[in-house]
């Protein structure tokens, strides 16, 4: 074609348009086919490129390609080939090279410990669920619910009411240490006849439940409460007796002692008074002193919280002496009648229900109540343990297990 000049006049190029989609969301089985190959191609080049990048040790990795130039890489239209030993245009070929630096093993002794356990931690909580929930079912199944109305208080415990007399009148050996304490600080007796005084004293206080327990022929578990009561009161006042003397000491004889305190904590250093004796007697400690740090207010819906715990731990210990400890020692034969076979059998029978039991009975107690105590009382210091699970040896793991 030439315009009016004479000029010749040159066609368009022709344009390749694509064809219409077919509506109502239809589509071809070849287009489908190709835009997945396409999608597949580029998911696999950019997980490759990643995986090349950190295997190079390069953490921050090449930047994703965005959509266009995935599109363009997979039609072969442009080529993000670097020099001759880059392998990143070709990380998702079957050529390309896997294995780049020397590694070790995750559970290889060099590298067990750099890697989480995370998920073996979730596996031995499965385990330990299933095998003691089979253990629960087959003991219910042989022997029935066990669990009895009178487990904890029936008739007979009122025969051991004169345990329970003893026990309200522990409190008089405090007064007595309190009165040895005020006549001392008034130097109206010798530091010598004060700790006789109380060396007297502790003695009674731990003979005198023995006696009582002895000559009412009580339960055993009766028996227990209130010796356990009763070493209590004793640690307690043999801390009061060491405690005060010390302080005697430094305040009216003017003598040194041994690791005393510092200057701030000589205000603190006074003759005991009956309420700081009362609160010592009631606090979760065992270690007197004057004075102690305090919370400022107490939480009530964090000591519900508590108490309920608490009494849910009762009843699992109750559980386990009921259901698995008292069956085996019924059901099982005489040390002298039986072979050592069976009472190895029995020991091993009784090992994994006492565990259960004593750590319920540590978390209840050392946990659980002395919490209680301290948040009604507003105790400050509740580190009553320390990570004995931890210990190496036996003289750390008793002195961890109770502060």
């Amino acid at each position: 074609m030439e315009d009016s000049n004479g000029a010749e006049i040159k066609a368009p190029p022709p344009v390749h348009r694509r064809p219409p989609r077919p509506r109502g969301g239809g589509f071809t089985p070849e287009g489908f086919v190709a835009a997945l190959r396409r999608r597949l191609s580029s998911g696999a080049a950019v997980a490759a490129r990643a995986s090349f990048a950190a295997d190079s040790g390069d953490e921050s990795g090449p930047p994703e390609p965005s959509s266009s130039h995935r599109r363009r890489d997979s039609s072969g239209d442009t080529s993000s080939t670097g020099g001759p030993g880059d392998f990143t245009a070709f990380s998702f070929r079957a050529a390309a090279p896997v294995h780049r630096k020397a590694k070790e093993s995750p559970l290889s002794s060099d590298a067990i410990f750099k890697q989480s356990h995370a998920g073996l931690f979730n596996l031995c909580i499965v385990v330990l669920v299933a095998v003691n929930g089979r253990l629960i079912i087959e003991n219910l199944m042989k022997y029935g619910l066990l669990i009895r109305a009178g487990f904890w208080f029936n008739s007979t415990s009122l025969r051991d009411w004169p345990l329970l007399m003893c026990c309200l009148s522990l409190p008089a050996f405090p007064l007595g240490a309190f009165s040895v304490e005020q006549l001392a600080f008034r130097n109206v007796i010798t530091d010598a006849v004060a700790t006789c005084l109380h060396i007297i004293l502790t003695t009674a206080e731990i003979v005198y439940p023995v006696l009582v327990i002895l000559m009412c022929d009580s339960a055993v578990v009766s028996g227990f409460l209130l010796m356990f009561i009763a070493c209590i009161v004793w640690l307690k006042l043999v801390s009061f007796a060491h405690t005060n003397h010390d302080i005697r000491q430094l305040t009216i004889s003017g003598k040194k002692v041994d690791n005393a305190p510092s200057t701030a904590d000589m205000d603190n250093l006074q003759a005991p008074t009956l309420g700081s004796l009362i609160y010592f007697m009631m606090a979760p400690t065992l270690c007197y002193q004057p004075s102690y740090p305090r919370t400022e207010n107490v939480r009530k819906g964090w000591l519900i919280r508590q108490i309920i715990l608490y009494l849910i731990f009762t009843g699992i210990q109750g559980f386990i002496i009921e259901q698995y400890i008292n069956p085996i020692v019924v059901n099982s034969q005489h040390p002298l009648k039986g072979g050592l076979l069976n009472a190895v059998e029995t020991v091993l029978r009784l090992s994994l229900p006492n565990v259960y039991l004593w750590l319920c009975m540590f978390y209840c107690f050392f946990h659980l109540w002395l919490n209680i105590l301290a948040e009604i009382l507003r105790f400050g210091d509740r580190e009553f343990y320390k990570d004995w699970w931890n210990a190496k040896t036996i003289d750390e793991y008793w002195r961890k297990w109770n502060m």
